[in-house]
């Protein structure tokens, strides 16, 4: 086990730990802050690119949800904390949407070879819809560009965004309940 303690720029300090197997290479991440947190959530309505360089902590617990563009990323049970930019954390999104598009790409390859035309216009919408949510998550100041969410919920109270735009809240109790809280910590026997 790896901790490392830093000061985080307006966020303060932070415990870094990394737990890691050398036998077989797992490996898990988290932040936590100093001081007790309360389950939160922390949003920022992006409308130009100079949001893009807002720092973002995200821990192995939070949630980030992008509502109106409905999309969503649950910490599992790899899931670890990293700190970021609100441009990182949009990368991302945008890096699972193309791996996403690259196999419905190859499905219409693959249906045009077997003459399925029928499934083809259901497939070509998808394509369309993709190619329009990574259009929006990457052309924030562009003329076809509609203002969106970043929403990090965390049940834990270990993520942030700092902005000055940025909204913090209390997790309503609906909300700590359905949220998941992402990896177990790690137990060790002797």
């Amino acid at each position: 086990m790896i901790a490392h303690i830093d000061e985080i720029p307006y966020f303060g300090e932070h415990t870094q730990v990394t737990v890691l197997c050398h036998s077989c290479g797992w490996k898990q991440t988290d932040f936590i802050p100093a001081e007790g947190q309360k389950a939160g959530c922390w949003s920022l309505l992006m409308v130009n690119s100079d949001q893009l360089k807002s720092r973002v902590v995200r821990s192995s617990s939070c949630t980030i949800r992008i509502p109106e563009l409905d999309l969503q990323v649950n910490p599992g049970s790899n899931a670890t904390g990293y700190v970021s930019n609100v441009e990182g954390v949009l990368n991302r999104f945008v890096e699972v949407i193309n791996m996403v598009l690259r196999d419905l790409q190859n499905d219409v390859s693959g249906k045009l070879i077997e003459d399925q035309t029928t499934d083809l216009s259901q497939t070509m919408n998808e394509i369309n819809q993709l190619e329009e949510i990574i259009a929006q998550l990457t052309n924030i100041d562009g003329q076809k560009s509609n203002p969106f969410t970043l929403e990090l919920l965390d049940p834990h109270g270990h993520s942030m965004i700092m902005d000055e735009a940025a909204i913090e809240r209390d997790l309503t109790p609906e909300e700590i309940a359905t949220l998941p809280t992402g990896p177990d910590p790690a137990v060790f026997s002797a």
